[in-house]
């Protein structure tokens, strides 16, 4: 269920109405162009991470300036981005069950899709859906280069899991999925690079094992905003799936930049809040709690007020503590930066597009609760 907006284009921000997800569009349209730009003579692809955005629109803004596609980590959340016109899309993850397969396999006939595994029994499985459907799945095996969640372990069992999908009739081997996770908020810049080191060695092992065996293994795919200048300057990854530098968020602010190649990225991405009470001095409370923002990477950050502290958050509200010199009162509206940006994009229907303090536009975040 798509709910009313909380604003209407041609809007004032400051009669739009809260707790709602606002995009300024200056600054997001300079990040859009900062990443491609940053990767000017090199030769390596960009496929944004759409789990980051969840719209076809920004998608399309992407592809526009020279992404192949989009990643997707749901089989639903893809069919968000065909349903929107999106016609190359990566879910850089598994799939595994029934339903979630038919549903792979029958979207495989509309684009461009190719999915990930780091199991035996599910490339069976694989292999049997795309021959039930009538379809050739291109698979990737996702190696596990540190971020040690999803992946097969990197070298001969990584090369195995290759071979087997090489095997299946109805399954066309890919090329590997790489990609370092937990790198990309480890704040310094060394540490980050030594990291995405240690997955390009695990790569170029992977490779040489199935070169070995006979199988090419060109197209490789990874990193993040936080460290996909080293990817690209390995001459292993060719491919690039930066997702958050659409929006950046507090979290990534965290991050030490200096000197890693990688252009600073502007927040553009707030919640719009107002105050709701301010009964006591030094505090205040927004309408923008755990339903409006995601806190698992930290609280948000207010926006524009160095002295300003959001505090804590419940259900519906947030505590924000400042200094005797800051004065607010109950229908001040202010933005918060998300910790988080993916998840808190997920708790909205819409983007309110903004320019010069005034809506623009509307866009729909089309894959919202895209779970399955």
């Amino acid at each position: 269920m798509s709910f009313r907006p909380a604003a209407a284009v041609g809007m004032s921000l400051a009669e739009v109405d809260t707790p709602c997800l606002i995009l300024e569009l200056d600054a997001f349209e300079r990040n859009l162009r900062r990443l491609p730009d940053s990767l000017a003579g090199r030769n390596i692809q960009l496929r944004p991470h759409a789990k980051s955005h969840k719209s076809p629109d920004i998608a399309q803004r992407q592809i526009a300036l020279g992404a192949v596609g989009v990643c997707c980590q749901k089989v639903s959340e893809a069919e968000a981005m065909v349903d929107g016109g999106i016609r190359d899309v990566l879910i850089a993850n598994e799939v595994v069950g029934a339903a979630k397969l038919k549903s792979l396999t029958a979207l495989a006939k509309r684009a461009t899709i190719k999915v990930c595994a780091d199991d035996a029994g599910n490339v069976h499985d694989l292999d049997v859906a795309a021959r039930a459907a009538g379809v050739t799945l291109e698979v990737l095996v996702e190696v596990d280069v540190g971020a040690h969640r999803c992946g097969v372990a990197p070298g001969a069992p990584a090369a195995t899991l290759g071979g087997a999908i090489a095997a299946c009739r109805n399954l066309c081997f890919a090329g590997l999925q790489a990609y370092q996770g937990a790198a990309q908020h480890v704040r310094k810049v060394a540490e980050r690079r030594e990291a995405i080191a240690r997955a390009v060695d695990d790569v170029r092992l992977t490779q040489r094992l199935l070169r070995e065996a006979g199988i090419n293994c060109d197209y490789v795919t990874g990193a993040g905003t936080g460290s996909y200048m080293f990817e690209a300057a390995s001459s292993v990854y060719n491919e690039l799936q930066a997702g958050s530098y659409v929006f950046m968020d507090a979290d990534y602010a965290r991050n030490d930049w200096t000197e890693s190649g990688i252009p600073q990225f502007e927040h553009s991405l707030f919640v719009w809040t107002t105050v709701m009470s301010a009964t006591m001095p030094g505090r205040a409370v927004v309408d923008a709690g755990l339903k409006a923002s995601s806190v698992d990477s930290g609280m948000p950050r207010v926006a524009d007020y160095a002295d300003i502290e959001y505090l804590k958050a419940s259900d519906e509200h947030g505590v924000l503590q400042f200094n005797g010199d800051t004065r607010l009162k109950v229908g001040d509206k202010l933005k918060l930066i998300p910790g988080h940006c993916d998840p808190t994009v997920n708790l909205y229907d819409w983007y309110v597009c903004v320019r010069n303090g005034r809506v623009e536009a509307l866009w729909p975040i089309t894959a919202r609760g895209a779970v399955l």
